[in-house]
């Protein structure tokens, strides 16, 4: 059973949450997963079920999503905001997180969390989101990649919010597979959905507006002046990366490299999953998050009681 609370943080922002039945338990392993654009914290359910009660979870709602803290200010929802969000809901649990899970847009802050704060977690899984750094050289290199990144153009305009709520947010659905709609996208499920959306679609585009990580207009464009310190955004906390490699928005290519910033890395390929594999192939990710915890020493909180 799933269970629905608000964490208030100490800098005053609050995050509603979605926590299994281990959630509350401090004698097993603590998982925390971020989703990202343009889902919310049910896109997990499935997979926080299956990791019950043997696995506690907790699932929040970022900042910006309905439920949560939305600021108004797009320079709120820049990165150093992001990781503080995740950094104080980890310590409101009291202790570091076994193992961090985070997807997309969540996969971009978790990245950043890592580099920055790594006491706080024992290991990362990555679903699908690309490092920074070799984010920002496909950007600047790969045609292939701008063009599937073009629609991050569209996110930034002014008028965004209204244009994705007509007719019953006909141009959000797509974002979920181009063509056959996707088989997991229930009704039931785009009832979930429509209910996000209508709680504000401002909060979720701001990560885009914030965001220097986007395609360039021009050769003057500010994305060719960006430059990033290996040290800032190298992850040396032990890594698996699982990326589904029928994803439309970002490219196999991603991966080339990425073990100059994360030295402890493992990949792995999953060729007929998309973007979406958390909603195709719940019972994969939750498994391989199993795997993951496994691998882990028992800490003392584990240990005792």
């Amino acid at each position: 059973m799933i269970r629905e609370f608000d964490a208030v943080l100490p800098h005053g922002i609050t995050l509603a949450c979605r926590g299994n039945e281990g959630a509350s338990s401090g004698r097993v392993p603590r998982v925390m997963l971020v989703h990202g654009f343009p889902e919310a914290a049910f896109a997990w359910d499935e997979v926080q079920e299956a990791l019950a009660p043997q696995v506690g979870c907790i699932a929040p709602q970022m900042r910006g999503y309905a439920g949560s803290s939305a600021p108004a200010d797009v320079a709120a929802y820049r990165a150093k905001h992001l990781v503080a969000d995740l950094a104080a809901l980890i310590e409101h649990g009291g202790a570091p997180l076994d193992l961090l899970v985070a997807h997309d847009w969540g996969g971009a802050v978790a990245w950043a969390l890592a580099a920055q704060r790594p006491a706080l977690l024992r290991r990362l899984l990555i679903i699908n989101s690309p490092h920074p750094a070799t984010f920002l050289r496909e950007l600047k290199t790969s045609a292939a990649q701008q063009r599937a990144s073009a629609y991050m153009g569209f996110l930034c305009r002014p008028d965004a919010e209204a244009l994705l709520a007509e007719d019953d947010f006909r141009r959000l659905w797509p974002f979920f597979g181009a063509g056959a709609e996707a088989a997991w996208l229930s009704p039931a499920m785009k009832d979930r959905y429509r209910a996000v959306w209508r709680g504000g679609l401002s909060g979720p585009l701001n990560y885009y507006r914030a965001s220097p990580l986007r395609p360039a207009n021009g050769p003057d464009d500010a994305l060719q002046k960006v430059v990033l310190d290996d040290a800032a955004v190298t992850v040396r906390v032990p890594t698996h990366v699982l990326w589904g490699e029928q994803d439309q928005a970002l490219l196999p290519g991603l991966l080339d490299g990425l073990e100059r910033w994360v030295p402890a890395l493992t990949v792995e390929r999953v060729p007929q999953a998309s973007h979406w594999i958390a909603h195709e192939q719940p019972a994969r990710v939750a498994a391989t998050i199993r795997s993951l915890l496994a691998t882990l020493a028992p800490t003392s909180s584990a240990r005792s009681g």
